[in-house]
């Protein structure tokens, strides 16, 4: 999810959800050792629960990282152990750790003994030739013994060669039910599952085997589904029931945003996907795909691209009628 949940992304899904736990995009131990903390890791009150995702395999990095996290106030700290990119490979973090599980928990070690929130691992079920059936159980249980209090498991292996990240999400075939097998395994320690979840129903029915549910692509592509969350998982109404409402609650944050400098597309390019097979939905997206991008947007795009939407769809209902 690089360079999509980013702060953003996330207070806009905020809007549709209290419960869920959001994450932050991947972010290497050298960026916030290095960078500009306070860009990268700065974020809305608004936003918690919200973990801090890293990228990295060096313990000493990885506590400090954990504790400038924890200091900046996250709520968990996440080792991504599942990502296999190329350049990723080429920083030694990522899925690559999954060939070297004691390294790994080295780190959750380190992080652990840093901080006081939950440290937590993303996995796959493997990569290149293991067999899932030896090395997620083998990973499972060094990251378990070394104090990760979860572990999140995209059921999918990895292959680092041969296989672009898109590919790597699409064609090495789903396994959910080893995933439901290393929870039998452990039923006491929060296991969650990742991969090819698209709807909060199949969320829902995963929820039998495992303790949670991660969704990745399918709430950023299509973000009313969050909508659902509250309401069908947690028993609570959601804090807004329309996508339209949903619109509305977020310009207050694009105007103090972009009074802050923040350019009018940082902040609709996550926005896109809100509305399906609504009458007005391409007009809304066309409009801001269009307009938000050009220099000296202001946050009258967004109404005039909501607009848009409902006269389309008032005209639909006239016509229809």
């Amino acid at each position: 999810m690089m360079e999509w949940t980013d702060r953003h992304c996330r207070f806009f899904h905020r809007l549709m959800t209290r419960n869920a736990l959001l994450y932050t995009e991947m972010l290497t131990t050298g960026a916030i050792l290095h960078g500009d903390r306070a860009r990268l890791l700065g974020f809305n009150t608004a936003e918690h629960p919200v973990a801090l995702q890293l990228g990295g395999h060096d313990p000493k990095a990885l506590a400090e990282c954990a504790r400038i996290g924890e200091q900046f106030g996250y709520d968990e700290i996440n080792l991504n152990v599942g990502c296999p990119s190329d350049r990723v490979q080429e920083g030694r973090f990522g899925a690559c750790l999954m060939n070297e599980p004691s390294l790994v928990a080295d780190g959750v070690a380190a992080m652990k003994a840093a901080v006081t929130i939950p440290v937590t691992v993303k996995c796959r079920i493997g990569v290149d030739e293991q067999d899932p059936e030896v090395a997620l159980f083998a990973f499972a249980a060094a990251v378990k013994a070394a104090g990760t209090d979860a572990l999140i498991v995209h059921a999918r292996k990895a292959w680092l060669k041969g296989l672009s990240p898109k590919e790597n999400r699409e064609v090495p075939p789903l396994d959910y039910g080893i995933v439901h097998r290393l929870k039998a395994k452990y039923p006491n320690w929060d296991i969650i599952i990742n991969g090819g979840i698209a709807t909060i129903e199949q969320a829902q029915e995963q929820l039998a085997h495992v303790d949670g549910v991660m969704m990745g692509r399918a709430a950023y592509q299509e973000p009313w589904r969050l909508l659902a969350v509250d309401p069908v998982l947690f028993g609570e109404a959601a804090p807004h029931t329309t996508a339209q409402e949903v619109v509305l609650a977020l310009m207050p944050y694009i105007e103090a945003e972009m009074a802050k400098g923040v350019r009018l597309n940082s902040i609709t390019r996550h926005v896109l996907g809100l509305f399906r097979a609504v009458p007005g939905a391409r007009a809304f997206r066309r409009h801001l795909a269009t307009e938000a991008v050009k220099p000296g947007a202001s946050a009258a795009v967004m109404a005039d691209a909501l607009a848009a939407m409902v006269d389309m769809a008032r005209d639909s209902s006239n016509i229809a009628a």
